[in-house]
């Protein structure tokens, strides 16, 4: 059974992950997890630990809560100035 919970965080985190340009491969390498898995995750169809959830939400630059409340916006991470 899928969650109303599981599925918005999934799309919270697919949502942001776009925005910021950092790929299933990627995003998974951060949290020890197959660019499948993350797929899963996103999908809805997967459950991640809080563990898992802070080290995404660390690398896509916002709040682990973020991805857990509602629609996270999906502001484009800060670029450093050369």
């Amino acid at each position: 059974m899928v969650g109303e919970l599981q599925r918005s965080v999934g799309n919270n985190i697919r949502r942001i992950r776009l925005s910021r340009g950092i790929s299933q491969e990627a995003l998974g390498a951060v949290v020890g997890l197959h660019r499948t898995y993350v797929g899963g995750v996103e999908r809805g169809e997967r459950n991640i630990t809080l563990q898992t959830l802070e080290g995404m939400a660390e690398l896509l630059g916002v709040p682990a809560m973020d991805l857990l409340v509602g629609t996270a916006p999906a502001t484009p991470a800060p670029q450093s100035s050369p």
